[in-house]
């Protein structure tokens, strides 16, 4: 089973783009073939934005995907000494601490926001190079 950790743009841009590599993610963690690993943190952002007005999303559409994406993910255990520094956007720093402390992949569209002197041993993949690299990831030999 493949786990990594979402942030939230590929989350919304899933939702609003179904055909791209997003979408396809999205997919993906809802039929369970990918483990979301999130915490508290990430799961309240995913809320706050798919709410967002501007994106048009029918409330009970949201819940029902928050629900979905829930139900199938992975609580991280992020040890309160798991803190994170030298980061463009602090509000990002708690998608690199969950996989951090899970040793997982994330995924972000933004790789700019998750600059190689802050992500420690985190890979930090695009949702393209991420879905390219999917079949590869089974093998425990490139972890």
């Amino acid at each position: 089973m493949i786990r990594a950790v979402f942030d939230t743009n590929v989350v919304v841009s899933g939702v609003l783009s179904p055909d791209g590599p997003p979408g396809r993610l999205l997919d993906g963690l809802l039929i369970g073939e990918i483990v979301a690993v999130v915490d508290d943190r990430i799961l309240g952002e995913y809320h706050r934005v798919l709410q967002r007005p501007h994106f048009g999303l029918p409330r009970t559409a949201v819940t029902a995907l928050l629900a979905a994406l829930t139900a199938g993910a992975e609580q991280a255990m992020v040890p309160a000494s798991l803190r994170v520094t030298g980061m463009p956007d602090m509000g990002d720093a708690p998608f690199l601490e969950c996989a951090w402390a899970a040793q997982v992949i994330l995924i972000t569209g933004n790789l700019r926001h998750y600059p190689k002197t802050a992500v420690g041993p985190v890979r930090v993949l695009s949702p393209r190079e991420f879905l390219e690299a999917m079949p590869r990831l089974n093998d425990p030999q490139i972890r």
